[in-house]
Parts: C-alpha cells; sequence; structure tokens
C-alpha cells in the first residue's frame, strides 16, 4: 500500500501539529456530546416505552406495538455509537501521538478516522436510499387515491 518513492518522506511541522491538536480537542468535544446524546436517546427510547406500556388504554391505541418504540431506540443508538466511538478513539489516538511523537499512534488515530467518515458515508448513503424509497411509496400512493 506504500505508494511513495524511496526517499520521499511527508513531514508535519510545528503549525501543522498544533492545527492537529485543535482538531483533536473538537472532536473530543463532539465525542462526548455524542455519547451523552447515545445515553439520552437510549434512556428516552426506554422511558417512552415503559411509559406507553403502563398506561396503555384501549381508547388510545398508537396503532403500532409499544415496543416498537424502544426497540427502534435501542436500534438508533447502537447505529450511533460506532461512529461516536472512532470519533472518540480518533482523539485520544491523536492526542497520544501528538504528545509522544508516536506515528504508530498517529496511525490509528487516522484510521479511525477515516472508519468514521466511512460509517458516516454509508448511513447518509441509506438515508437517502430511505428517503427515495419513501418518496416512490407515497408517489405510487397518491396515484393509487387519484384513480379512486
Amino acid at each position: 500500500m506504500d505508494n511513495t518513492p524511496e526517499g520521499r518522506k511527508l513531514e508535519i511541522g510545528p503549525e501543522i501539529l498544533n492545527k492537529l491538536n485543535s482538531t483533536r480537542k473538537w472532536t473530543t468535544f463532539l465525542s462526548v456530546l455524542g455519547f451523552i446524546f447515545l445515553g439520552l436517546v437510549i434512556i428516552g427510547g426506554l422511558a417512552a416505552g415503559l411509559f406507553l406500556t403502563i398506561f396503555k388504554t384501549s381508547e388510545n391505541a398508537l396503532g403500532f406495538p409499544e415496543s416498537l418504540l424502544t426497540i427502534t431506540a435501542l436500534v438508533v443508538g447502537l447505529i450511533y455509537f460506532f461512529p461516536v466511538l472512532f470519533l472518540f478513539r480518533f482523539s485520544r489516538n491523536t492526542r497520544d501521538a501528538i504528545h509522544n511523537l508516536d506515528n504508530v499512534k498517529l496511525t490509528k488515530g487516522f484510521r479511525n478516522l477515516y472508519l468514521f467518515f466511512k460509517i458516516i458515508g454509508i448511513i447518509v448513503i441509506m438515508v437517502v436510499l430511505i428517503y427515495i424509497i419513501a418518496l416512490a411509496v407515497s408517489g405510487a400512493s397518491l396515484t393509487f387515491v387519484n384513480g379512486i
């Protein structure tokens, strides 16, 4: 995978290390907020599912099982966990690399950043596909309703 010819090296100067350290601080902040949000999503999903199950009456039926809300929150939490974890690992490995001038840690940090963007890209593609399918289904539904 090494495409650079022998003798050519990429050097990281003090200005780049300063910018990388600043980026690391922001990614640490965002990943901690991500973990907090993740906890709130899971707790909120569990609480809402429990609340709807306890106060369930035949008069106010939702039209879907109450446990579906809890399952959805857990699935969203599971999907959201991995990008936040990779962003956090990038922060920690980059911090260690900057403080110790360790190329191995820097490589691990950038590998985690790559995995973060790869997962985010896959999630974005899936969401766009879901929107396209939803638009196609709703368009077909409207055509069917207009024909009646």
